[in-house]
């Protein structure tokens, strides 16, 4: 399920239709979320029909290959095309992914529909304001903190220290298990998401870090961290193979038990 955040009393609307180049022999249609807020337009599904041959085997091949031959006019955030950016995080055929590592003989065949990430406000068609996202994720203090003076090189860790920040430390913060969240949806200015709580988690398990009773201080609200209802979107739809639920309940754990 896609919830776009849209502006008040708009309705979307059909949009253009782009055909392939003739004499195409392997064709698939995009069905495209265009939206430019200083247009004073209502938003639209634009379609475009693309030649697989002229373009690489990744849903953002076919999306530069639409910028690049048929609509200069789309707008849409990449960088590293590696999946470790995050920059094109958003939602295709009704999943929050990377358009960089999606390939398209993985999706069902058909049309591709792509969307930018749900509930978020649109800056321009595929791209969100994720203000609000880094800024929840800027007030869990990604950074750690120590009272005990720094040491003249490395802080040292043993290697089962280390370990327990597997599975944490990969977040690529792209917003996909956030913007796949219901509950982020509805309470997004006070639910600090699935990805502000699994980095809350990784200063939490590391070894070097010594604010751990603030930092739990900090996240027991009923809404900064209760609202999660273990929906498991999160889990679904992380490019990284991450579990933020699962980092969600034992900081949860943690403050039941209150070891620190």
């Amino acid at each position: 399920m896609v919830q776009l955040t849209l502006p008040k009393n708009a309705q979307v609307k059909p949009g253009k239709r782009h055909a392939a180049p003739k004499g195409a022999t392997r064709v698939r249609r995009f069905k495209v979320y265009r939206f430019d807020p200083e247009s004073g337009e209502n938003p639209r599904w634009d379609i475009y029909d693309v030649d697989l041959d002229s373009c690489g085997p990744m849903v953002l091949d076919a999306i530069i290959a639409i910028k690049n031959t048929m609509d200069s006019t789309l707008t849409f955030r990449r960088s590293c095309r590696e999946g470790v950016c995050g920059s094109c995080a958003m939602n295709i055929s009704g999943r929050n992914t990377l358009a960089c590592t999606k390939g398209m003989e993985e999706l069902p065949p058909g049309v591709i529909t792509i969307a930018p990430l749900p509930s978020q406000p649109v800056v321009k068609d595929l791209v969100p304001d994720l203000t609000n996202f880094y800024a929840q994720y800027a007030s869990i203090k990604p950074f750690l903190q120590t009272v005990t003076p720094e040491p003249q090189k490395e802080w040292r860790q043993s290697e089962e220290d280390r370990k327990k920040v597997d599975g944490l430390y990969e977040c690529i913060l792209c917003a996909c298990c956030s913007t796949a969240c219901p509950s982020y949806w509805w309470n997004g200015d006070r639910f600090l998401g699935p990805a502000a709580l699994l980095h809350a988690q990784r200063w939490l398990v590391d070894s070097r870090d010594e604010a751990a009773g603030e930092r739990l201080d900090d996240l027991e609200d009923p809404f900064r961290l209760y609202r999660c209802h273990t929906i498991m979107n999160c889990a679904q739809v992380c490019p990284k193979g991450l579990n933020p639920a699962k980092a969600i309940a034992e900081i949860k754990r943690d403050l039941v038990e209150r070891r620190f």
